[in-house]
């Protein structure tokens, strides 16, 4: 995908300001977020004080600001992702467990990565194709242009390809048959209509099936993969290993049991490295009495 003008004018400014500065605007700028946007703040905070009962409502507010700090270091970071490559990907990334990637996508019948809004989720882009080739990714266009053309020119430029989330289901399944790896952000509330509800900390989500349903139907294996930022500010880039399939011809009942188990490994690495999560997204706004009534 070519550059717009306004892309490479964006690009080019931020990356001419040195990454320890750039850090410290961002940091900045959403420290204010979180003091005079009272609504998200309220609304990682309510989600935080549901999942942590037992937390102090200190700790949950050091939590809280914690995750304006790490979308504010995701947002500095992106603009050197079309810069790091193979000799240079070291001094940013640790990689954990690549074989386990290796190892699926041996099996032929393509793979399908779990991924989350979660500590620097937009490097994952570039470290994938740089260690073991390019992928698809499933996403929601955004609703700026200017954005959309930025991100999906930073996600695409080692090779990787989008599909839009909308009929993403049919050629998800032609991919696969090809060998091909899709990655897939799984971790947001969809409506009523278009999910099951499974338990993410303690209080059902609804969530999407649909990797539960191209797995079972596929053979596909399933492999979790996050990027935790470490305390010198680089990452460790962890890829688990496939996930054992729960599959005893009942599909409905299959679906709702694998998507609780996806559901559960993010809780787990969510848990490790609270901060490091979306919280301010509304992850519990559909309601099972939603679908009751």
């Amino acid at each position: 995908m070519k550059k717009t003008r306004a892309t490479r004018l964006i690009l080019l400014s931020f990356k001419a300001i040195p990454l320890p500065l750039r850090r410290a605007f961002f940091k900045g700028l959403f420290l204010l977020f979180y003091h005079f946007s009272p609504r998200h703040r309220f609304i990682a905070l309510h989600n935080l004080k549901n999942s942590f009962p037992e937390k102090s409502i200190w700790e949950l507010k050091r939590i809280a600001r914690g995750v304006y700090r790490n979308i504010a270091l995701t947002a500095a970071d992106f603009f050197e992702i079309p810069y790091i490559n193979k000799s240079n990907l070291h001094k940013w990334v640790e990689v954990e467990g690549l074989e386990n990637l290796d190892n699926a996508k041996a099996k032929g019948k393509g793979v399908l990565s779990i991924v989350a809004h979660f500590g620097n989720w937009e490097l994952m882009t570039a470290a994938v194709p740089i260690a073991s080739g390019p992928m698809y990714i499933i996403y929601r266009p955004l609703d700026s242009p200017v954005l959309e053309d930025l991100v999906t020119w930073a996600r695409t430029h080692k090779g990787n390809l989008m599909i839009p989330k909308e009929g993403a289901t049919k050629v998800v399944r032609r991919l696969l048959t090809q060998g091909k790896v899709i990655g897939i952000l799984n971790d947001q509330n969809v409506s009523a209509r278009e999910g099951v509800f499974v338990d993410f900390f303690n209080r059902p989500a609804c969530t999407s099936p649909g990797v539960a349903y191209m797995a079972l139907a596929s053979g596909a294996p399933v492999i979790p993969a996050y990027m935790a930022r470490k305390e010198d500010g680089t990452y460790k880039f962890v890829i688990e290993p496939e996930v054992e399939m729960i599959d005893t011809g009942d599909l409905n009942q299959d679906v709702i049991a694998n998507t609780q188990k996806f559901t559960k490994i993010v809780e787990d690495f969510v848990r490790k490295y609270p901060d490091q999560w979306f919280w301010i997204h509304q992850r519990w706004k559909t309601k099972k009495s939603q679908v009751e009534s």
